[in-house]
């Protein structure tokens, strides 16, 4: 089981970077955005939560 799921990790992106892409492209509607914010992963999506009203203040 830990095989598949380490080689399943490594084959493809995380979870931050795709979080980070699928907020991109809604808010932006762009691919160079999306590639910019995935790169950054969850920075962005940390960013991203604090900067919204409701966001993780509620």
């Amino acid at each position: 089981m830990t095989v598949v799921r380490t080689d399943a990790a490594r084959a493809g992106i995380g979870l931050g970077t795709a979080i980070a892409v699928a907020i991109s492209w809604s808010l932006h509607k762009s691919i160079v955005w999306a590639v910019i914010h995935g790169f950054f992963g969850w920075f962005y999506v940390a960013y991203f939560a604090f900067t919204r009203p409701g966001g993780l203040t509620g």
